[in-house]
Parts: structure tokens; sequence; C-alpha cells
């Protein structure tokens, strides 16, 4: 699983041999993820709140488009109300399954106006941790979960940027996994990104 990851993280940002030109750019983000499960065998389920980080570069081709290869740290999943007082787990506090990717996107980068673009383009990522965590430790912690989710995922993510002059940029971001979760069942990861990012 290691070399996967460092094997894609080098293709994405090894793609500047190629494309580098004086405009190159090479930076790091950070911000929140709103998630959840989708499909129709996805049971109903409450977003989980989580975090995004990681590194970003970007490729001109042209003065309005370039391409945008990333490597980001995504914790997603989705949280499982355990509220009712007929709840087999005998608590009364939120379930929260986590799973957290290597999200590797390569981005079109299309400039609509001085810093403000547009983002979309597909997704490779790598299930790094997948486990459920419930509050108040009941049965001895968290429970990790082995041979659970599929390891890959393909997707894709899109959005908006804007970018000041000063190198700092907000954005905001869609992802949504094509692949499914598990093999024979019918659900899929989707989050709700934000966050903020700082370009050299």
């Amino acid at each position: 699983m290691k070399k996967l990851i460092l094997m894609a993280s080098f293709i994405a940002l090894g793609t500047t041999a190629t494309f580098a030109q004086s405009a190159f750019k090479f930076g790091v983000k950070a911000g929140v993820n709103v998630s959840n499960i989708t499909g129709s065998d996805s049971r109903d389920q409450d977003s989980r709140l989580s975090f995004n980080g990681g590194f970003v570069a970007e490729l001109p081709i042209s003065e309005k488009f370039s391409l945008q290869p990333e490597v980001i740290y995504s914790a997603q999943g989705s949280t499982i109300a355990a509220i009712d007082e007929d709840n087999f787990l005998d608590i009364d506090e939120n379930i929260e399954y986590q799973l957290d990717y290597i999200q590797v996107p390569l981005l079109a980068k299309i400039y609509l106006a001085d810093g403000f673009s547009l983002q979309g383009g597909p997704s490779i990522n790598f299930l790094v941790n997948e486990e459920i965590d419930s509050q108040p430790v009941s049965n001895g912690g968290d429970i990790n979960i082995v041979d659970g989710a599929n390891k890959f995922e393909f997707g894709t993510a899109a959005g908006l940027e804007y970018q000041f002059d000063n190198g700092f940029f907000i954005q905001g971001r869609y992802t949504r996994g094509f692949t499914r979760i598990y093999d024979n069942v019918n659900a899929y990861n989707y989050a709700i990104q934000a966050g903020v990012g700082y370009v050299f």
C-alpha cells in the first residue's frame, strides 16, 4: 500500500518535468470535510465533520488553463446516530464510521477571471484507515477494521478557487467516489471540502 501511495504521488507531482514553466507553483492546503455515504444500500446516517490537508502544484499550459495535481489526506465516512433507547450498543452518543484516504486528483483548472478559477477532474484514492469510533468508550476503544472496505477508489473532484496576489487561496470542492466502498454493496463516498492554502 505504501508503495502504491508513493507511486501515485510521484506520478501526480512528477508531471512537473513535462509542463514546468516560469509560472510553475507549488503549495500546501488544509481545510474541513463534510462527508457522508450514499447509495441504495446505505442506511440513514449523518455527515462526518473532519479535515483534509496536503500538497498542490499548478502547471500552466496557457494563460487561462493549467493542470493541478494534488496529494491530499482526506478524512471521510459518516456518523451513525445511536440515540434511540433501544439501540443495541447501549450508548447515547454518535458513532463515527471513519474512512480516510490519500487522494491524488489531477484537475483541469480554468481561469474565469483574475484569480478566480473553476477546477474539475478525476481522482485516484487509496484507503489508509478504516475504523469505528464510539464515545463514550464502551468496549475498550476504537475498532480497527481489517479487510473491510476496498483499498482503492476511483472518483472525481470539482470546485471553485480564488487566489489572492500574495499566494493565499480559498477553495470549495465536491468529491464523489465512482467505485463502491464494498464490492457487493451499493454505497459510495462523497464529501464537501472547504479550505485555504498558500502557493510559493
